[in-house]
Formats: C-alpha cells, structure tokens, sequence
C-alpha cells in the first residue's frame, strides 16, 4: 500500500510539473512566435493561475510541490519523509524536462524555450531568486500554521505570490524559483551557462524560510505542521 501510494504521489509531481512547465514556458514560447501578443503581464499570471488550479488538482495527493526547493524545505519541517526527497524531486525533473520536449517539438525553431536567463549581472539575479524563493516558501508556511479550514485559500495565495513575483522580477531574472521549471528548458535548448543561479538559488531561499517560520511560529509550529502532515495523508488514504 505504501508503494502504491508513493508511486500516486510521483506521478502526481511528474504532472503537475509537466503541466506548470509546460503552460508557463509555452507562453513565453508562443509570445516569441506570435511578437508579444500574451505580453510580460500574460506570461506573469499565467504562472500564477496554473500553480494556483495545480495546487486544487493535485494538493491532496501529493502536496502540488511542483519544485525541488519546496520539496527539501518540507524535509527540513519534517513533513516530507527523507525518503520521499528522491522520489519526488526525480518526478519534478522529468515532469519538466518531458514538457520542455514537447514543446520543443511543437516549435522547433524556438531556441530558448523560455529559459530562465539572467538579464545583467549574474549574481544580481542569484541574489533575487534568492529573496523571491525566501517569499513564496514563507508564505506556504505560514498558511500550513492556520486551521485546516483556512487551508481552502492556499492555492489562491501561493498562486497570487508567484503571479507577483513573475510580474515584477521577471524581467531581471525570469522568476524561476523552481529549479524543475529552470531545468527543462535548459536541458533542451542547451542553456546551461546559468542554470546554476537556479538550482542553487532558490534552495537556499526556501531553506531559510524554514526557519524564519520557525522563528515567527515557535509555539506549536511542530505540532501544526505534524497536524497538517497527518491531514495530507488522511487524505491520500481515502
């Protein structure tokens, strides 16, 4: 039964980071081809909204990690299983590298495929993947601390967050705080000067969220988080 509900949970990471990679970097990739007809703005929300309906989807099978970096924050809170790391950040990784193929293959003369590639200085982009992953961590943490009621809203929030940040960092470092979404399209479209910005950057970002929330959340932050884990679960058994 364990088995088969890991084996539930990969393949709900595999396509919940399929679908994030495949409609967030497909419209920047079909903003190229059709001369910025969805425009910064389009390109920013439709990474907001789909994170915010995949969370709907797949939340209550796997926890919609969608990103390495979420996945090892949630190790360090103890709500991820050790165990589980591998698993699920294997599943992120060919979830977008197999989106960054298909798109590939629909546009093939498109030759960054939306990779995330820092405009000016390198270590100014490393910086702001950086802070903008410290955000959005932070900010699921702090929603898993309020009652599960309240937990309806976190899609609506996490994808408001990341529709943002997108907005308004995008231009400088592309807004990647998911090595997963970073990765597929420089596998593919052989960028990898820069992909160390972000597989590193946004890792050290949502691990220092961990504990600032800790910080902020001292008491019973363990029982909560445990509260919720087991939550999850219940829900994964049904």
């Amino acid at each position: 039964m364990n088995q088969i509900r890991l084996s539930k949970q990969c393949i709900a990471e595999f396509l919940a980071t399929f679908i994030l990679v495949f409609c967030g970097t497909g419209a920047i990739v079909i903003n190229d081809e059709t001369g910025g007809t969805i425009s910064h703005l389009g390109i920013a929300m439709t990474f907001g909204l789909v994170v915010m309906c995949l969370i709907y989807v797949f939340g209550h099978i796997s926890g919609a990690h969608m990103n390495p970096a979420v996945s090892i924050a949630f190790v360090l809170t103890r709500q991820l299983p050790k165990k589980m790391l591998l698993p699920y950040v294997g599943s992120q990784l060919l979830g977008a590298l197999s989106a960054s193929i298909f798109l590939k293959g629909m546009f093939p003369a498109n030759e960054l495929l939306g990779a995330t590639i820092p405009r000016g200085a390198v270590m100014q982009s490393f910086y702001l993947e950086i802070i903008l992953t410290f955000f959005l961590m932070l900010t699921v943490l702090h929603l898993l601390q309020k009652e599960s009621k309240k937990l309806d809203f976190i899609g609506v929030v996490v994808g408001a967050v990341v529709g943002l940040e997108a907005m308004f960092a995008g231009p400088i470092s592309g807004a990647s705080m998911n090595p997963a979404r970073s990765f597929g399209p420089a596998v593919v479209s052989g960028e990898w000067n820069t992909l160390w910005v972000y597989l590193s950057a946004p890792v050290i970002g949502a691990s220092l969220a961990v504990p600032t929330a800790h910080f902020f959340h001292k008491i019973g932050f363990s029982e909560k988080i445990n509260h919720n884990k087991r939550l999850l679960k219940e829900e994964v058994l049904k």
